[in-house]
């Protein structure tokens, strides 16, 4: 298989022949993951359970885990699923890439549909797949909404919608969302939502897909699939904990694939994802240091912060040579938005992911700003 070079990857090649200036404290803001301390409380139960590691865990996931999972979604978007409704997963990435794996393995000239720019890993699935991929492109023109074209649609097998979006922290609301699920329906698509970001909310709570689904009556999730992460919402990426959740008819098959894959939680981890799952308001915490840092992008860069994620999609010149001045100058990071999307989408963008406190994303953002000028 033909993977293309992960986005960070290229940058460490684009960025490998320059001398940063050494006169500024090197500073990254390429890589999706907090830099805020896992809750003690997540790490005491993680302690407590650690003698559990002498027993294998069962791919299903443990009651517990399960039990937290499904509280999760009803305290937060008062959705009451079943436990044939989730499965527990090994965080998010491992199913984006087995998931449309095991959806199209048997179906020939198999379509898959995705945002542009993206997580790279839709693409990995795509190649794995042997898929033939439509971009839903995000523009500046079309507010970063992926377009939806009914012809091409009528080919797809699998869409994959992320929002909150990542890159370009664009959101879809609720009534976009009903009309996808409704063309779900009408064109016979399994739809999944990549909600990773959806706690990441700066105002109002944002809807899950779910809740779209039963708003147009579909309240047995056909065809409609939501993954999710405590990776973003608890700042504990090393947990890998995350499920996979909707159409229990889907859901049954995959689970039966996934005793094959070999992707169980071990015991102690799922005790700490667990009370992780069950607790919001250390949740409430992290989403404040977001805020906090989009007021301070507002007030230092001027940008209108988005409704959702700790990202921004900044505009610039040329992502390229901005990229590789700001650290040769300024001993600082970024993604260019073109190592993140196909066909020129990207292009004249950059990816900043405020995942600092505050005195550190005000350093970026400083630099950020004279970078700007020049």
């Amino acid at each position: 298989m033909n993977f293309e070079t992960y986005p960070f990857e290229k940058l460490n090649t684009l960025l490998d022949n320059i001398t940063p200036n050494s006169n500024y404290q090197p500073l990254s803001l390429t890589i999706g993951e907090p830099q805020f301390e896992t809750p003690q409380f997540i790490l005491n139960k993680l302690q407590e359970k650690a003698s559990l590691l002498n027993k294998y865990p069962k791919t299903s996931g443990e009651p517990i885990l399960r039990e937290a999972m499904l509280k999760y979604l009803n305290t937060r978007f008062n959705l009451r699923l079943t436990n044939e409704q989730i499965i527990p997963t090994f965080g998010t990435r491992e199913v984006l890439f087995n998931f449309p794996q095991f959806l199209l393995h048997d179906v020939e000239n198999s379509v898959m549909a995705y945002p542009n720019p993206f997580y790279q890993i839709y693409e990995g699935a795509a190649k794995a797949s042997n898929s033939e991929v439509i971009y839903l492109n995000l523009t500046k023109e079309n507010n970063f909404q992926p377009i939806i074209d009914e012809k091409e649609l009528n080919r797809c097998h699998l869409v994959i919608l992320n929002t909150p979006n990542n890159p370009t922290s664009s959101t879809i609301l609720m009534d976009e969302l009903k009309k996808w699920v409704k063309l779900s329906h009408s064109h016979n698509f399994v739809l999944l939502n990549d909600e990773c970001y959806i706690d990441l909310y700066l105002e109002k709570p944002l809807p899950s897909l779910l809740n779209a689904s039963i708003e147009v009556g579909n309240t047995n999730f056909k065809n409609i699939l939501v993954i999710n992460s405590v990776s973003k919402r608890s700042s504990a990426p090393g947990l890998r904990s995350g499920f996979i959740a909707g159409d229990s008819k889907i859901l049954k098959a995959y689970m039966t694939y996934r005793t094959y894959v070999g992707c169980a939680s071990p015991l102690p981890l799922q005790h700490a994802a667990a009370a992780a799952w069950a607790d919001q308001e250390h949740v409430d915490t992290f989403r404040e240091k977001y805020i906090k840092n989009f007021k301070i992008a507002k007030e230092i860069l001027g940008i209108k912060p988005p409704l959702a994620t700790f990202y921004i999609w900044l505009e610039v010149e040329d992502e390229i040579e901005f990229t590789t001045r700001l650290y040769k100058e300024y001993n600082l990071k970024v993604i260019p938005g073109s190592f993140l999307g196909r066909e020129e989408e990207g292009k004249g963008f950059v990816r900043l992911a405020l995942v600092y406190e505050e005195e550190k994303t005000r350093e970026c953002l400083e630099r950020i700003k004279l970078a700007l000028k020049q």
